[in-house]
């Protein structure tokens, strides 16, 4: 595949570009031209397709994953193919992408703009769209830890709105795997920079990006397909439906099933997310994710 982002591709990327040199108080909306329609235009309708990455290796070994760059497993590219030809078959079409640093998320993307035959749109990468930093839990068996600490407190770890996880110290067997990756030397600083997450933590750093960058692109008619994580993308579902903190808990992801929503002119759901799959495959793979927590 050609590079990502060429030369004639940095113009339409430059907000995407821009939000990453900013902290997450600061707003984008100099940097980012808004459009959101002539006045009263309230019929306005668009449409944003989201993915959670294909099953990883580290998903596969049931294991917490966090920031930690695992790759996809065969079930997890097939997943991705599967993902690109339920978009396909949709004959949804899009001007730009968004995804994450971790290549699990970007692998997804790439795969599913290959079978969708548009691999010619920019792609913009953030750390903030990246999954939630596990901590201290990362590189643990989800199933062996939920029965040393039991499964309602794995559960909290996994899934409570702002409880996070032990934090991962400098010891820790992948510190220096997260922390002295190239791809975070500029950003985030050292102050942003987390060493384990709640879900609470998790929104905070991601919904900026959503605000200063990606909806000032909806508002523009740009037309965007978004591949990142379960948590970061749980983060985004429970700012649009207005989730309660104890219903984001409850709520599954499953892997490379593209969800869509379609949005009005103040970027409100006209309808819940729609999975591009049969019910009865979206509810197994759901119920899927939720078992991960529970001890064996």
């Amino acid at each position: 595949m050609t590079a990502i982002m060429k030369i004639n591709n940095l113009s339409q990327c430059l907000s995407c570009l821009l939000s990453s040199k900013l902290s997450h108080s600061r707003s984008l909306s100099k940097a980012t031209p808004k459009c959101a329609g002539p006045a009263g235009d309230n019929k306005k309708k668009f449409v944003i397709v989201m993915v959670r990455h294909g099953q990883s290796e580290w998903n596969e070994q049931n294991l917490f994953c966090g920031w930690y760059d695992a790759q996809l497993t065969e079930k997890g590219k097939q997943e991705a193919c599967a993902a690109g030809k339920a978009v396909k078959d949709a004959k949804l079409k899009f001007d730009l992408a968004h995804t994450s640093l971790l290549k699990r998320a970007h692998d997804t993307l790439q795969a599913v703009l290959e079978v969708s035959e548009q691999t010619k749109i920019p792609i913009c990468k953030s750390w903030r769209l990246n999954e939630r930093h596990y901590g201290g839990l990362t590189g643990l068996n989800k199933a062996e830890t939920a029965k040393k600490f039991g499964e309602e407190k794995v559960k909290i770890w996994r899934r409570s709105f702002d409880t996070p996880p032990p934090p991962m110290e400098e010891d820790h067997k992948y510190y220096k795997a997260i922390h002295k990756d190239a791809r975070y030397k500029d950003e985030p600083q050292p102050c942003e920079f987390p060493n384990a997450e709640s879900l609470k933590l998790t929104i905070e750093r991601t919904l900026p990006y959503w605000n200063d960058v990606i909806v000032p692109q909806i508002k523009q008619g740009k037309r965007i397909i978004l591949a990142a994580h379960g948590n970061s993308l749980r983060g985004i579902v429970k700012h649009l439906d207005q989730l309660s903190d104890e219903a984001i808990m409850e709520l599954n992801i499953p892997t490379g099933i593209p969800f869509v929503y379609e949005l009005d002119a103040q970027i409100k759901p006209l309808a819940p997310m729609k999975f591009l799959g049969d019910a009865e495959t979206v509810k197994k793979a759901m119920e899927s994710v939720a078992k991960q927590g529970k001890a064996k």
